[in-house]
């Protein structure tokens, strides 16, 4: 029983909710803050990419965009830096960095099969 649980548990966490992506979208803009648009993805992009060209430390240049594959990518010129991340969330290219993320659901039901298992150990 208690090896079952801790494998819904596990599988839990990595269970993505269904329906369509959401990302960010722009398109060459200077400032994230002109990035705040959001789009549904259609049904073959499964990323949201984020491209930022640094152009001699003045200023950035964004795109973000739904990606149906993406590679990411940086590089340090010596007049520049180009930096393409890459993330499969709901609106997670915010600010452009990928990360970790979790669904209330999913740390609730985190949480409840913690305090199963405790109360199944007694």
């Amino acid at each position: 029983m208690k090896a079952l649980l801790i494998i819904v548990v596990a599988g839990s966490l990595f269970i993505q909710p269904t329906g369509s992506l959401q990302c960010y979208t722009c398109n060459t803009q200077v400032s994230n803050s002109n990035c705040k648009g959001s789009a549904t993805c259609d049904g073959n992009a499964r990323i949201c990419k984020t491209d930022v060209i640094g152009v001699a430390g003045l200023f950035n240049v964004i795109s973000k965009e739904c990606a149906m594959s993406c590679d990411p990518y940086f590089k340090d010129f010596k007049v520049g830096m180009r930096n393409i991340s890459c993330c499969a969330t709901d609106l997670c290219n915010v600010n452009g960095a990928s990360s970790f993320r979790m669904s209330c659901a999913q740390v609730a039901f985190a949480v409840f099969a913690s305090f199963a298992c405790i109360l199944l150990r007694s």
